[in-house]
């Protein structure tokens, strides 16, 4: 009996031994995101970019620490905002020994990792803090990557955007105060799996507000475009997507999203769809939402997008290869309509391998192109920044059946009603094709 408690002991003793915790940020306390930064003292270590993000360099000893497996966890407490709000973890690439830096400096390159909600709190009730856990076993390559640690130093960002508003009248203690959440960033790391190898990081959007239209109601505008260049081809290039939309009517709606790598659709998802109760316990103050007693399945997943609470997913997909030279990435919600108050916040980024390592987002430029309305019985429009060089009309089996020159819009009245693909060139020479239907 006693040898078996003793071999337990050396197992339990050995996974301690391979098991690395690093903790990051402990505590911050958070304060008014709509308000001028607070002078308070800052906690040791880190950088206040504003009232919403700190930021920590990982020192050399920590990032020689990590191993294959990393789990990130983020515990956000409550203090005096009681909706829910965003949060996110960004990586952020800083140029070597610079000793600080700001929230838009041009020279730090960023990916976000990890995306989140908080759920409706009452500091006066418990639970008080609520944990939110991610596998981010890909981060291993960058950590121990040479090349990118001889270009940059590597800080990670815990950002939680909180206003106190309604808590200064609603929570008992808030009266008065500009302090929101509190929050902590940590890293667990083991040996149970597999390292992965890749030399190839290119950040693509980061956090980027998907078109708003200048606040106008039109569907079929929702369309981000993309164009990346890659300087030496990328084998299992792996991509990482987040998003969330906000603000009425989005927020409430489920919409299909479509993401394409040069015109091949490579992912389809519609945001939500699951139950919210088992994050109740966390949304100790009445709200909206989280009715008096357990809703149904279905009747969450009718609506919802997200759950106060709870961890936004990160959505992949994987392309066995890419060549080297342009590409270009496209992101639409065709059905959605927004107001002053509606926007999708989209990240996306790539690893993968080739023969030489890639400088982090040296090659990206993003695009807004309108194209409306969708469906269509007469013209379609396309409305870009960029300019619009060509727009070329092709039946569903490829065939061309008009074209335009230096215009902005097809007449397309002539044509049955059915799915046609629209060509658009813009005048930097970005290309990409839309799918339009004929009404």
């Amino acid at each position: 009996m006693y040898k078996k408690i003793f071999l337990l002991s050396l197992l339990f003793a050995g996974f301690l031994k391979s098991q690395t915790t690093t903790n990051v940020i402990s505590q911050a306390v958070y304060y008014d995101g709509y308000a001028a930064t607070v002078s308070t003292p800052v906690p040791s270590g880190l950088i206040r970019l504003n009232n919403a993000r700190y930021a920590r360099k990982l020192t050399d000893t920590e990032l020689d620490s990590f191993k294959a497996t990393i789990s990130m966890k983020v515990t956000i407490g409550a203090l005096c905002d009681n909706y829910d709000r965003l949060g996110e973890v960004f990586l952020a690439l800083v140029p070597k020994n610079q000793p600080t830096y700001t929230i838009n400096d041009a020279n730090v390159k960023r990916i976000e990792v990890g995306r989140y909600i908080t759920p409706f709190m009452n500091k006066n009730r418990t639970p008080t803090q609520v944990p939110y856990t991610y596998d981010v076993s890909n981060l291993y390559s960058i950590f121990h990557s040479t090349e990118l640690r001889n270009m940059y130093d590597i800080y990670m960002e815990l950002d939680v955007f909180g206003v106190p508003y309604a808590a200064n009248n609603e929570v008992a203690g808030c009266a008065g105060r500009n302090d929101v959440f509190s929050g902590t960033l940590t890293f667990t790391s083991t040996n149970t799996g597999t390292a992965t190898d890749y030399n190839t990081l290119v950040p693509i959007l980061t956090y980027n507000r998907l078109n708003n239209y200048n606040s106008t109601d039109v569907a079929g505008e929702t369309v981000r475009i993309v164009s990346f260049n890659l300087p030496t081809p990328v084998t299992n290039a792996r991509f990482f997507v987040i998003s969330t939309p906000h603000g009425n009517p989005e927020e409430y709606n489920r919409r299909q999203n479509y993401t394409y790598i040069d015109d091949v659709q490579v992912l389809t998802y519609t945001p939500g769809g699951t139950s919210c109760e088992p994050y109740r316990v966390y949304n100790t103050q009445a709200n909206q939402i989280y009715h008096s007693t357990p809703q149904t399945t279905s009747w969450w997943t009718s609506w919802n997008n997200w759950c106060p609470g709870s961890s936004v997913p990160t959505r992949e997909f994987t392309l066995s290869s890419l060549a080297a030279g342009n590409h270009t990435l496209k992101h639409t919600i065709p059905t959605a309509v927004f107001n002053q108050e509606g926007e999708v916040n989209l990240s996306v980024y790539m690893q993968g391998k080739s023969n030489t390592t890639l400088k982090a987002a040296e090659n990206v430029k993003i695009t807004d192109v309108g194209i409306y309305p969708n469906p269509t019985s007469d013209f379609v429009n396309i409305k870009s920044e960029t300019g619009i060089s060509s727009i070329s009309l092709f039946n569903i089996n490829g065939r061309k059946l008009s074209e335009n020159y230096g215009d902005d819009k097809i007449d397309i009245s002539t044509q049955s009603k059915g799915t046609y693909i629209l060509n658009i060139v813009l005048k930097d020479g970005t290309t990409f094709k839309h799918k339009i239907i004929k009404k």
